[in-house]
């Protein structure tokens, strides 16, 4: 049964990854991508535009479906190997996460940004349709 992720990085590296048609999670370890499987949705959270930035964003900013080829390693920089599965990126525009904080099973418990702290996590199927709903009805 496919399930769905929630996956967290920078809109700028977000952006690198649909462009390219990837995902890549936590600094590019592979143990995280090795639990997801063909068929699953991800959504990308992005806290900030930039990595560590103080440019916040706290949006969704990419959703789409992993796609049958297992995690790869690629060398983005000397000595730098990190781990990517390929994705079907759907067309969508960023949603701010604000809005869906009281929808959302995964926010509802208080102190939503705990579990973003994880860089990938799973989410009930109705999340993942609230924020697919999200980020259709802003094309």
């Amino acid at each position: 049964m496919a399930r769905a992720w929630i996956a967290v990085a920078s809109a700028e590296h977000v952006r690198i990854g649909r462009a390219q048609g990837f995902m890549q999670v936590c600094h590019g370890r592979g143990g995280p991508l090795r639990r997801t499987a063909a068929g699953d949705t991800v959504i990308y959270y992005s806290p900030a535009e930039t990595m560590r930035g103080k440019d916040r964003l706290q949006a969704f900013t990419a959703i789409g479906t992993i796609v049958d080829r297992v995690p790869y390693q690629l060398q983005m920089a000397p000595g730098f190997l990190p781990w990517r599965r390929d994705v079907e990126w759907w067309p969508a525009t960023e949603a701010p996460i604000r809005p869906l904080l009281d929808q959302l099973a995964f926010t509802r418990a208080g102190n939503w940004g705990y579990q973003l702290r994880f860089g990938v996590f799973t989410i009930e199927p109705e999340d993942a349709a609230r924020i697919a709903a999200a980020m259709r009805n802003g094309l």
